[in-house]
């Protein structure tokens, strides 16, 4: 049964007051059929993910992205495109001296990375999740508030609660939110990092959430829940000088 994604996005837009299109990627073994997706735009230059991420994210665009697009063998290893972590790659030897002091320090920095397996695609799409054209995406992402961020876990843990435990990879933190979702289908939160700042754009504001397409009944279902109960994001604020007791007796009772 068809999942009507574009409701899906209006709900979660609606719920958490997101500033941009909440989108999904899809990875694709064969690169004919990444081509293949209604207006699919390739790209005529050379860019790094996360400038081809906020071109779907900001500007509604669907983009089919090949190992050629990508600028180093940074991008292409998180998403696994172009049989990318070599020997050179794992080293880290271009981040020597530029993130981390030492060549020890690069190294366990690239291992700490959470990557898709090399060899399996040829082909990545990204695009808006209300357009329908990845049905179903691999993964659902959204950017939003640290507020926004943490209403949203809690829908996701009204119901079967579960403790989510996450990394910071610091540097290269895609790792930390598509490359962990993509390969290990968990719910991934990240603190963007300095290349998803510069070049693709993400407010000082913002955090990333990517997760399974599964997840999203639950969370939106979650959510609706909390705001029966009077939990709607923005939370108001109370006060910092006012008697709590009035406050607190509502909201945790």
């Amino acid at each position: 049964m068809s999942v009507d994604w574009k409701s899906r996005s209006q709900e979660l837009e609606q719920l958490l007051k997101l500033r941009s299109f909440v989108f999904g990627m899809k990875l694709y073994e064969s690169r004919s059929d990444m081509e293949a997706i209604p207006k699919i735009r390739r790209p005529a230059s050379v860019y790094n993910l996360d400038q081809l991420v906020a071109q779907a994210a900001r500007l509604g665009w669907t983009v089919g992205v090949t190992a050629e697009n990508l600028y180093g063998p940074q991008c292409r290893s998180v998403v696994g495109l172009g049989n990318a972590k070599d020997a050179e790659w794992r080293s880290g030897e271009f981040m020597v001296g530029h993130w981390f002091k030492t060549a020890g320090d690069a190294a366990a920095h690239q291992a700490a990375m959470h990557c898709v397996e090399d060899g399996r695609y040829e082909a990545l799409a990204i695009s808006p999740l209300a357009s329908g054209r990845l049905d179903p995406p691999d993964i659902v992402l959204f950017y939003a508030t640290p507020g926004a961020m943490m209403y949203f876990i809690n829908g996701l843990q009204w119901s079967g609660y579960r403790k989510f435990d996450w990394s910071v990879v610091g540097e290269s933190a895609c790792a930390d939110s598509w490359g962990r979702a993509l390969k290990t289908r968990e719910p991934s939160l990240s603190i963007p990092c300095f290349a998803e700042r510069r070049y693709g754009g993400v407010l000082d504001d913002e955090m990333l959430m990517a997760l399974p397409p599964d997840h999203l009944d639950k969370a939106i279902e979650g959510m609706k829940a909390l705001a029966r109960n009077g939990f709607r994001y923005p939370f108001p604020q109370y006060g910092i000088q006012q008697d709590v007791r009035a406050g607190m007796g509502a909201s945790y009772a």
